[in-house]
């Protein structure tokens, strides 16, 4: 399999990329992972945590953090366009924005790319590979519905972590699994076991 790139913004839902980091990991999958300047800033004030912006330091700290040594696993500065990952020549599976901003979106759909995040997700459009985005904002105002719109009409899988009760959660760590593991469905990847909607219960 062709690793993923899974990147994170400065959107408010760290959690989500932290968890699905974790299950990536946990199913021997190789990941390219990217954290925005504003990520890095977002993970400071929400949860506490210094994620070091060196790769190969950043690599250690998730891995001592996640407690897991299995998949393949490397980090990318967020500033760095020559990345093997910035070229279409570059075989992906796909592309995870989780959580994705309104800033990243537009700037995606303005075919702007001032970070690597934002050229990666360009190279996933016109390679036609997959690129999920998760957008993080409420509500969302008309020029984000436009922007978020033009990336599905270039090709992109919009799908936003609202959460569902079907699958009875039982506590806010339930729900972030749930939301992180529907993430990849749409790829057609289990990352874990689901409780799935199978009609009402009579």
């Amino acid at each position: 399999m062709h690793p993923y790139v899974l990147a994170v913004t400065g959107a408010s839902a760290q959690p989500l990329a932290e968890r699905a980091l974790l299950r990536l990991l946990e199913r021997d999958r190789s990941v390219h992972l990217i954290l925005s300047r504003g990520a890095h800033e977002v993970f400071r004030a929400e949860q506490g945590l210094s994620v070091p912006v060196e790769p190969e330091q950043q690599e250690r700290f998730w891995r001592d953090r996640l407690q897991v040594d299995r998949g393949t696993l490397q980090c990318h500065r967020w500033n760095d366009q020559a990345a093997s990952i910035a070229s279409g020549s570059y075989r992906t599976k796909a592309m995870v924005i989780v959580p994705c901003s309104m800033g990243t979106v537009g700037r995606i759909n303005a075919g702007i790319a001032m970070d690597l995040i934002e050229r990666c997700a360009d190279v996933h459009l016109k390679e036609r590979r997959p690129l999920v985005i998760a957008p993080r904002e409420m509500p969302f105002n008309l020029i984000h519905l436009r922007n978020l719109t033009a990336l599905a009409e270039a090709g992109a899988t919009i799908a936003a972590p609202i959460p569902a009760w079907y699958s009875q959660p039982q506590s806010l760590d339930e729900m972030v699994d749930f939301l992180v593991i529907r993430l990849f469905d749409g790829l057609e990847d289990d990352l874990a076991p689901l409780r799935r909607w199978t009609g009402p219960i009579t």
